[in-house]
Formats: structure tokens, C-alpha cells, sequence
């Protein structure tokens, strides 16, 4: 496997953007290849057998672009379909539950109470995989969850720092209000975009966990201990740029609306993005 190949990532829509900007933050020497499954979303009212199958589709998808690790951006995806991608390719597959897990259980390991709260979609509420993760990891404090379906439109439609996202968050989170929790498992992967009017609502002493941040400290460090660091020459990552001509993106549909997102969540739009048929990988150049 070639240590310069990069990183491939795949999310049901657009909300895996948040995820990939964890990992060019924390890894600007890495160049990513990012697919957005826009003309699927969203994965959260499919069945199982749906979403794995789309899942595997995708990851192939990925995998026939030389990709040396898979980053699963998608929460339900990550929920229900990691076992059937290890099974259906052959690079690395990292997912974004247990790492955002992982995070809440070290930060309330000391903690008294050592609650969590996990707030996410829908799907990914009723899967329990957080909680099954948390509980996995040896956590003695209560889980106490909450879906918060609202936010990803919030979010998408750049009203993530207004006054309706102040009270649908209070409607929301004032679950949170009435029992300790130490931490915050922000389960998906757009709430990172409303951080602030979460954390104003359930209060400053609660920490939050973005699973995106939480993801590339895991990519990291499997990449050291596989040697697949890319090793580009020094002063190479003080010149990228998020969306720069490095990274290439893909999307099952609505290209423009994809840009426009990206935009929004970025701060840019992607350099190079495509349309492709995932079941045929046909491809047609949009951008």
C-alpha cells in the first residue's frame, strides 16, 4: 500500500465535511478524496440491508481510487455497516462512533457523576451504537440520549447561529438542563456546525465531543503505527488549503447544492468535483 496514496472518506450527504476538516486540520500533509452519497440521503429511514449495501458501494467506490484508509463520516453508516465494509475491501475502515466514544468515556472517566450524553440523529439514536460503545469501554456513568433531527437542516441552510436554532436547541437539550452530565457526544457529523448554540444552551462546563476531531486523532495514529504517514517534503502542508486541487470530491447528485454547502461549512468550495453513478461508476465532470 502506497503511503502517499490518500485518504478516501464517504458520507451520506454533506455533513461529512465537518469530518474532513477535522482531518486536513490535524493532518495537512494527507490529501483526501471525499464522496457524498447526496442522491441516497439519508441513510437514517433505510434498512439495514439498505444501508449496507450502499455503504459497500460506496467504499468500493473509494477503494477503486487507490486509497490507502476509508474513513467512514456517516454516523448510521458507522452504526450499521463497518462490518460488511471490512468484509468488502481491503484498506484500513475507521468509523466515527467509537472514536467520539472513546473521547467521552477519558474525559469522564474521573468525573462524579461520569454521565455522557449523546445527542444525534434519529437512526442513530435507536441503533444504540453509541451507547453500546461507551458501555463497551468500561464507563460507569449513565448514557442519556437525545435525537435532534432539526439541527441538520439548521445547519445545511446556514441558520446555525440564530435565534430559531436558540430555541429549537432549548426544546432539544433541556433534557441535559435537569440531569449532571460531563460530557457531550455531538453524534452527527453537522452538529459541529451549531457548536455554539449548544454549548450556550446545556452550559460551558460541559465538554462537547466532536467524533470528527475525535476520528482523525484515531486516523493519526493508525497511520503511524502502519507507516502509511505521507511523506511529502517539509513545508508542503503550510501550503494547503481546505477544498484545494489536492483533494478530489465526488457526489451522487446535486453538485451545486453540494458546492454551496461546502461553502457554507468551509468557508470554500471544493476545487475539483464530480457526479458520479456509484452503482456504475459512470462520471461526469461538473466543476
Amino acid at each position: 500500500m502506497d503511503r502517499n496514496s490518500p485518504i478516501g472518506i464517504f458520507d451520506s450527504g454533506v455533513g461529512g465535511l465537518t469530518v474532513y476538516r477535522a482531518l486536513h486540520e490535524r493532518l495537512p500533509n494527507e490529501r483526501f478524496v471525499y464522496l457524498g452519497d447526496t442522491a441516497r440521503v439519508p441513510y437514517g429511514t433505510k434498512s439495514l440491508a439498505t444501508v449496507e449495501r450502499y455503504a459497500v458501494e460506496n467504499s468500493k467506490f473509494l477503494e477503486a481510487h487507490e486509497i490507502k484508509l476509508l474513513v467512514v463520516a456517516c454516523n448510521t453508516a458507522s452504526a450499521l455497516a463497518v462490518p460488511a465494509i471490512r468484509r468488502a475491501i481491503r484498506v484500513p475502515v475507521i468509523g466515527v462512533i467509537e472514536p467520539g466514544a472513546r473521547a467521552a468515556v477519558e474525559i469522564t472517566r474521573d468525573a462524579k457523576p461520569g454521565n455522557i450524553g449523546i445527542i444525534a440523529t434519529e437512526a442513530t439514536i435507536n441503533s444504540g451504537a453509541y451507547a453500546h460503545a461507551i458501555s463497551a469501554l468500561g464507563a460507569t456513568g449513565t448514557v442519556i440520549e437525545r435525537a435532534c433531527p432539526l439541527f441538520v437542516p439548521l445547519a445545511e441552510e446556514g441558520w446555525a447561529n440564530t435565534d430559531v436554532a436558540r430555541i429549537v436547541a432549548r426544546d432539544y437539550l433541556s433534557d441535559f438542563s435537569h440531569t449532571s452530565i460531563a460530557a457531550l457526544v455531538l453524534g452527527c457529523t453537522h452538529y459541529p456546525i451549531l457548536r455554539d448554540v449548544i454549548s450556550e444552551t446545556v452550559g460551558s462546563e460541559i465538554t462537547l465531543i466532536d467524533s470528527g476531531a475525535a476520528t482523525a486523532a484515531d486516523v493519526e495514529a493508525l497511520l503511524e503505527q502502519k507507516s502509511l504517514t505521507h511523506d511529502e517534503p517539509l513545508g508542503f502542508a503550510q501550503e494547503r488549503q481546505l477544498c484545494d486541487d489536492l483533494d478530489h470530491f465526488y457526489v451522487t447528485d446535486a453538485a451545486e447544492r453540494f458546492a454551496k454547502v461546502a461553502e457554507r461549512f468551509l468557508g470554500s468550495a471544493p476545487s475539483i468535483l464530480e457526479a458520479v453513478e456509484i452503482w456504475g461508476h459512470d462520471e461526469l465532470r461538473t466543476h
